[in-house]
């Protein structure tokens, strides 16, 4: 999780070893799979799988991996039915926290996620206690260095989007979860390359936490992320990278 934006506060990327790597890209796999059976396998005509194949490609999911997620979605064959529960919580620190799932045994993820918020300094709230907390919307982030900002920001609010900003090297563009498509699709087609796009919960207003606290947080974000049911960890914690680091 880098400390460049507001974005990249709320969300903690876990792609450090081959067996971490391993376990994201198995997230994006599954994510890709179900967008592709709610929603047909054209990207084109389906966001939210175009949405997940952006995302994949930010974390290096290799093409074929891509195309065989679809054509698992796409199959006849496609699978137990999976439903996809949003859980909330409080975290260390009291930070806010929701854990976006992905299961075919709701009774068994709930209680699972319960046990890991419960054994981490955290407890399970219910349905929108915390989610006030955050905006769901899309988040595309362009290297400031290769693109200039005006370029860019010409480009991408005369394509729907809410906001642009830079800091520390890159544009981060904020979209309407319905403009996301559009936005990302005339960065695309102007030959800007993307380096993450994503639509996710933002928090609205981080909080610093202290070292202790963040260290816990890291531990207990770990633990979610680790657990095969949970495609996403979200929070509004505002953590140092020296904290990060300690929590390694």
């Amino acid at each position: 999780m880098s400390g460049h934006s507001k974005w990249a506060t709320t969300k903690r990327k876990k792609a450090k070893t081959d067996v971490a790597r391993a376990k994201a890209w198995n997230k994006l796999i599954k994510e890709i799979s179900i967008a592709a059976k709610l929603g047909g396998g054209n990207p084109d005509a389906n966001p939210r799988l175009r949405a997940a194949i952006l995302k994949s490609k930010s974390q290096s999911l290799p093409t074929k991996n891509i195309e065989s997620a679809i054509a698992k979605g796409t199959g006849a064959n496609s699978g137990t039915e999976m439903t996809e529960p949003l859980y909330e919580g409080r975290g260390p620190g009291g930070i806010a926290i929701m854990v976006q799932c992905l299961t075919d045994n709701k009774v068994r993820t709930v209680a699972e996620i319960r046990n890991i918020f419960n054994k981490n300094n955290g407890s399970m709230g219910e349905s929108g206690s915390v989610s006030w907390a955050f905006t769901y919307k899309g988040v595309i982030v362009v290297d400031a260095e290769k693109y200039p900002e005006e370029q860019v920001m010409d480009l991408v609010i005369e394509a729907g989007a809410e906001d642009m900003s830079t800091e520390d090297g890159v544009h981060e563009i904020s979209t309407s979860p319905e403009a996301f498509d559009a936005v990302s699709k005339a960065l695309e087609a102007a030959n800007i390359e993307m380096m993450s796009a994503e639509i996710t919960y933002v928090a609205n207003d981080p909080v610093k936490l202290g070292h202790d606290d963040a260290v816990k947080l890291l531990k207990l974000i770990d633990k979610f992320e680790d657990h095969d049911d949970v495609q996403d960890v979200y929070h509004n914690a505002e953590i140092d990278e020296a904290d990060m680091d300690a929590a390694e």
